[in-house]
C-alpha cells in the first residue's frame, strides 16, 4: 500500500507539470514568451498521458491484482526505468520537440510500457486469470501495445514519406485511437469489474461476454472515424459508425448491470464516490454520442475544419472521462484523499475551459461573435485545474501521514 500511494503522488506530480503546462500555453497565446509553443504543446501531451494517466493505471492494476505478492523489487525496477524515461521527455522534448534524445527516450518508454504488460500478465496470481477484471486489463495491455505501432512506423514514414504525408498523421491518430479508446477506457473498465467483484456482485458470463466482444469490436472499427479527414470511401464511414454504435452497445450493458445491483453499489460507496461514478458514466455518454456524430460526413468534415472541437474532444476524453474514472478508483481504492472541495474545484476548472473551447468553435461554425478578453478568461480558467491537483496532493499527503 505505501509504494502504491507514493507511486500515485508522482503521478499526480506529473499531473500538476502537465496543467501547468496548459497554464503556459494558454497564456502564451495573451502574453507572448520566448518559448517555442510546438514544442511546449507535445510535452504537455506526453507528460499528461504517460505520467498522469499511465503512472496512475499501471500503479492501480499493480496495487490490485499483484501487491500482495513478493514483487515490489521487480515492480520498482519497472518504475524506475520508467520515471527515467518520462524525466528524459521532460527535459527533452521543451527545448527540441521531436528529435534525437526526445525520440529515444519516447522509444525506450514503449519498451518500459512491454516490460510492465510482460510483468502483468506473467506474474498475476491464477486466481484472477479466469475474472472478468483481468480479461479486461490483459485486453487493455495489449490495446496499449498495440498502439505502438503508430509511433514504431513515423521513422520508415517520416524517412520515405515526409511529416506532410496523410500516413504521418494517420500513425498518431491510431496510437491515440487505441490508447484513449482501448487501453485506457479498457483498463477503467477492468478496474470496475474488479470493484463488483469485490463486492460479491455477479455478472452472467453471457452479459460479460457480449460487453466484452461489442466494446473491443467497436474500439477496433471506431478507428475509422480517425481516418475521414482524408476524405476515404463510404465504406469507410459505415465501418467507423459500425464501431461507434457497438462501443456505445457495450457502454449499455455496463450501465445496465450498474442500475441492477444500483442498491449495493449506493451502499459500498461514500456519496462524493457514487456521485464521481454516475457523472464519469455521463462523460463516456458524451463522449461515445459526440464520436458516433463523426461517422456523418458533414459532422466528419466539421471536426476536421474546426480545430477547437477537435481539441475540446480530446480535453473532454482526458479531463474528463479517464481523470475522472481515475479519481473514483483511487479515492474508493484507498490511494488518495479525493474531499468534495478538491473535486468541486477541479470540475469547476474542467467546465469553464470545456466551454471555453467548444465556445470558440461555434464562433467557427455559426459565425458567432467572439467576446473580447476570450483569451485571458480561458488562461485563467485553466489556473483553476492545478489549483484543484495542488489540493488533493496535500489532502492526500495529510491523510497518508496522519
Amino acid at each position: 500500500m505505501i509504494v502504491a500511494k507514493t507511486h500515485i503522488k508522482v503521478s499526480l506530480g506529473y499531473f500538476l507539470l502537465a496543467a501547468l503546462l496548459g497554464v503556459l500555453l494558454r497564456t502564451f497565446v495573451v502574453a507572448p514568451m520566448p518559448i517555442n509553443y510546438r514544442f511546449i504543446v507535445h510535452t504537455h501531451s506526453h507528460i499528461a498521458l504517460l505520467g498522469w494517466v499511465y503512472i496512475a493505471l499501471t500503479t492501480l492494476l499493480y496495487h490490485l491484482f499483484m501487491d500482495k505478492l513478493t514483487l515490489d523489487r521487480k515492480y520498482r525496477r519497472i518504475f524506475w526505468f520508467t520515471q527515467i524515461c518520462l524525466i528524459g521527455m521532460l527535459l527533452s522534448f521543451p527545448f527540441q520537440g521531436y528529435a534525437l534524445f526526445s525520440i529515444v527516450f519516447s522509444t525506450l518508454f514503449l519498451f518500459a510500457s512491454y516490460w510492465f504488460s510482460a510483468f502483468f500478465m506473467k506474474y498475476t496470481p491464477k486466481s484472477f486469470m479466469g475474472t472478468k477484471a483481468y480479461i479486461c486489463a490483459k485486453t487493455a495491455l495489449w490495446f496499449m501495445i498495440g498502439s505502438s505501432v503508430g509511433p514504431w512506423s513515423l521513422g520508415a514514414i517520416m524517412t520515405v514519406l515526409g511529416p506532410e504525408s496523410i500516413w504521418y498523421r494517420l500513425a498518431i491518430y491510431f496510437y491515440l485511437h487505441f490508447q484513449y479508446n482501448g487501453w485506457m477506457i479498457m483498463a477503467l473498465a477492468g478496474l470496475l469489474f474488479y470493484l463488483l467483484e469485490q463486492l460479491q456482485i455477479n455478472v452472467p458470463t453471457r452479459t460479460f461476454r457480449s460487453f466484452f466482444r461489442y466494446t473491443v469490436l467497436g474500439i477496433t472499427l471506431s478507428f475509422f472515424l480517425s481516418i475521414l479527414w482524408t476524405a476515404p470511401g463510404f465504406m469507410y464511414y459505415i465501418l467507423g459508425g459500425i464501431g461507434a454504435i457497438l462501443q456505445l452497445i457495450g457502454f449499455g450493458i455496463l450501465i445496465k448491470i450498474c442500475l441492477v445491483n444500483r442498491d449495493v453499489l449506493k451502499s459500498a460507496l461514500s456519496r462524493i464516490q457514487f456521485n464521481i461514478l454516475k457523472l464519469g458514466a455521463f462523460l463516456l455518454l458524451v463522449k461515445m454520442i459526440l464520436q458516433l456524430l463523426t461517422a456523418l460526413p458533414y459532422f466528419a468534415n466539421l471536426a476536421t475544419t474546426v480545430l477547437d472541437f477537435t481539441i475540446g474532444y480530446l480535453h473532454w476524453t482526458f479531463l474528463g472521462v479517464i481523470t475522472v474514472g481515475l479519481f473514483f478508483f483511487l479515492e474508493f481504492f484507498g490511494l488518495f484523499k479525493l474531499s468534495k472541495a478538491a473535486f468541486t474545484i477541479y470540475l469547476l476548472g474542467f467546465i469553464i475551459t470545456e466551454s471555453l473551447i467548444f465556445y470558440r468553435g461555434m464562433t467557427a461554425w455559426l459565425g458567432w461573435t467572439m467576446f473580447e478578453g476570450y483569451s485571458i478568461f480561458l488562461a485563467l480558467g485553466s489556473v483553476i485545474i492545478p489549483s484543484a491537483v495542488i489540493l488533493i496532493f496535500f489532502q492526500s499527503n495529510r491523510n497518508s501521514t496522519s
